[in-house]
């Protein structure tokens, strides 16, 4: 069964009524609208008729409508247009600071060409002040552009006020209504804009149309070139289908748009209030956002204090469908751009959620989803008293859904974590061998002239679904750290944090039996451990190891002429975050988790035999993370080759899809200040930045014993072992990144 969709802001289903009108033209008529035969005239009436149905709507005259691909198309047209065509007048214009990133990008972009914007502030509720709009305008301002209502959440702008003002000094004005047509009046007339934005599947028309309103005598730069089409204003033969669907969408708005009205608002009140009954909530504890009166119909953003949004969001996403208005990581909330210009206290903020109601909801619906969140909010209330879940059959349990952040991927920056290291003081007991002055992720303490005692700690959320398979990884992903030393496991301890009022103890069980069937394979056991209750599932492991002392591996001491052997393919995170999304295919999946649960020993029994002047496992900080710290720890620089770093190819598919952890991206960001790119693409980055779970060996080993290296560890069944670059004494502490 879907999960009841709250997200109508997002976008909306395409109305029955405007699928209906639109199959003919993806099944007779196919004409082109600017032939003369009558295959062009039955289409050319088609995208005349909408024309007229969405002037119907805006309150305009037919000829002010051009069709644009949506509403960021006519947003760039109306902003950019009128900036080129004014730019001898002035270049000034005025915005706000919680506009859609289809405005504030524009005008960025504008800014970057010599343009000056300003971007005004807005109240507590998101709206901007007139009086502070009025004293920002200057001799050289062109344009004033304010959105009808946020899409956050849901203030209405004032904009006959602002439209008046414009008109006193000549500014033109343009406003984006995609939240606000269909959902509440926008005549243009009565607005007083010049130009007005409409996408279309804000308002039950399909993805990849919207329009434009250009007021008679506006002049804007022409956007599309080519030819004629749409009065010479936007060139491009018309998307007659997607026209038709648009055109209908708003004939059905006008129609039903004080009935919608109502429904909106009474569901998105009812919606509210039931959600306070059946959590119980303290008007202490969450705060609505937005005007209390000039605001849509349909928009509920409900700040919860002290919940992670995100967290509350993975708990509800199998029953309800909504949004979140702040991202929680590690060491930082990222809150939105309009909550942070409504100054809403951080506490509230990161436990944002936006709800918005359509007309095709229920007020069953709202009850059930009501119920669902309030259940929620009580498992996560610090005053409820834990109540254990119940339950045998966890096959139908997502691990993914419980958290957040993704195993490695969701670690604190490592740009953040150095800042507080470099603080620490000094090791200066002689018996230990490798302590903070490196970046490895163990400690080494010797006992006798023989024996070193190697430990290593790393815990982290499900990149799974499967408990047992999470487990499995974890484990693997722990001892990790130990081959990387050069060193033997001894025994390991379990940590654990478990939500035991969200989660049964089945799925404990069978995580810490992953675990120790990994550890089994390994040759050691699981002797003990700790745990804590936590919203979230976390798992690793405390491992013991010993080495000899002169054979302990770092993550420093490589050398000019080595070359760099990688042993297990990239691309580990990006496919977690394709897995929680239900983006891979079942083989993709299985594929994934063989990868990460196959332990690093076999690698580490060959390496025992060479001569291995540095090595580290590529994890969380991903390839050139822990790479950096590789080659600025050993004073030398090196040479990566891009087509020779073995990569999951489905990991690159979802990269070029735009699928890849936030982890990820903080990597690159770590990275980029020891790069040389050589014009790498963007997609290529990533995927060298790309946060691993439990991820291959990197060794610096002399250039003369790569190819029996290499034979060595392919014959013991590590098959995807690559030399991906090596050792230089150029651009000493920099990663030089090649294609080839």
């Amino acid at each position: 069964m879907n999960p009841i969709y709250l997200d109508f802001n997002a976008t909306t289903p395409i109305d029955a009524e405007v699928a209906q009108a639109m199959r003919p033209y993806l099944e007779e008529y196919f004409g082109n609208p600017s032939s003369a035969h009558s295959y062009g005239a039955k289409t050319k009436m088609a995208v005349e008729n909408a024309r007229q149905q969405v002037a119907a709507l805006l309150g305009c005259s037919a000829s002010e409508i051009i069709f644009t691909s949506g509403g960021t198309e006519s947003n760039n047209y109306a902003i950019k247009g009128v900036a080129l065509a004014n730019r001898n007048k002035g270049k000034h214009i005025i915005t706000s600071q919680i506009e859609h990133p289809a405005v504030i990008e524009v005008c960025k972009f504008l800014e970057r060409q010599g343009f000056n914007v300003t971007f005004l502030p807005v109240d507590e509720y998101g709206k901007v002040n007139i009086n502070q709009l009025e004293k920002s305008i200057t001799t050289s301002t062109i344009l004033i552009s304010i959105m009808h209502a946020n899409n956050e959440v849901g203030t209405i702008q004032p904009l006959y006020d602002i439209s008046e003002i414009a008109k006193d000094y000549n500014i033109i004005f343009h406003s984006d209504a995609a939240q606000s047509v269909g959902k509440i009046e926008t005549n243009v007339r009565e607005l007083g804009v010049d130009l007005l934005s409409i996408a279309g599947h804000k308002l039950y028309a399909p993805k990849g149309i919207g329009a434009l309103y250009i007021k008679s005598g506006t002049v804007l730069e022409k956007f599309m070139h080519g030819a004629n089409h749409e009065q010479n204003l936007r060139a491009g033969t018309e998307n007659v289908l997607e026209i038709v669907g648009l055109g209908k969408a708003c004939e059905i708005a006008l129609q039903d748009l004080q009935k919608n009205q109502e429904h909106l608002h009474n569901l998105r009140d009812r919606l509210l209030n039931r959600i306070i009954d059946n959590a119980d909530l303290a008007s202490t504890s969450f705060k609505i956002n937005g005007h209390p009166l000039d605001k849509l119909p349909n928009t509920l953003s409900i700040s919860f204090k002290n919940i992670e949004a995100n967290t509350l969001l993975s708990e509800i996403q199998d029953k309800v469908a909504a949004s979140a208005g702040a991202a929680c990581h590690s060491d930082k909330i990222d809150v939105s751009a309009v909550l942070t210009a409504m100054k809403v206290p951080i506490e509230f903020a990161m436990g944002t959620i936006r709800f918005s109601t359509g007309k095709f909801n229920t007020i069953g619906e709202i009850d059930q989803a009501a119920k669902v969140v309030g259940d929620a909010l009580k498992r996560f209330s610090p005053n409820q008293q834990i109540a254990q879940v119940e339950l045998t059959d966890i096959s139908n349990i997502k691990l993914t859904r419980f958290t957040h952040g993704l195993g490695c991927a969701c670690k604190i920056r490592p740009q953040y974590l150095e800042k507080i290291l470099k603080d620490f003081p000094k090791v200066t007991n002689p018996n230990v061998l490798v302590g903070l002055e490196t970046s490895d992720d163990a400690a080494v303490y010797q006992i006798n002239d023989d024996t070193a005692i190697v430990q290593t700690v790393d815990f982290f959320t499900p990149v799974v679904d499967n408990p047992y398979d999470f487990g499995s990884i974890a484990a693997a992903n722990s001892l990790s750290d130990i081959y990387a030393m050069g060193a033997k496991p001894l025994f390991a301890l379990n940590i654990v944090a478990f939500p035991e009022n969200r989660l049964p103890a089945e799925v404990l069980k069978q995580i810490l039996k992953g675990a120790s069937d990994k550890c089994a394979e390994a040759g050691i056991q699981i002797l003990g451990g700790h745990t804590i209750e936590d919203n979230e599932p976390k798992f690793g492991l405390v491992v013991t190891g010993s080495v000899h002392p002169k054979k302990i591996l770092k993550n420093t001491g490589a050398k000019v002429g080595d070359v760099l052997i990688l042993t297990k393919p990239l691309g580990t995170g990006i496919l977690a975050t394709a897995l929680k999304h239900e983006l891979l295919d079942e083989k993709t999946h299985s594929k994934l988790v063989n990868q990460m649960s196959m332990l690093n020993a076999k690698a580490a029994d060959v390496a025992a035999n060479f001569e291995i002047n540095a090595c580290t496992d590529v994890t969380g900080f991903g390839l050139l993370g822990h790479l950096k710290e590789m080659i600025v720890g050993s004073g030398v620089g090196c040479e990566i080759y891009f087509k020779d770093v073995p990569i999951l190819p489905e990991a690159i598919d979802m990269a070029t899809a735009g699928v890849f952890p936030g982890g990820t991206v903080n990597n690159q960001q770590f990275v980029d200040d020891v790069a040389i790119w050589n014009n790498l693409p963007d997609i290529a980055k990533l995927l060298l930045c790309d946060a691993q779970t439990s991820g291959g060996l990197l060794f610096s080993i002399a250039e003369k014993f790569q190819a029996s290296f290499i034979n060595e560890l392919l014959k013991s069944g590590v098959e995807t072992a690559a030399c991906i670059g090596k050792i230089t004494n150029e651009n000493t502490g920099k990663i030089s990144v090649k294609k080839e």
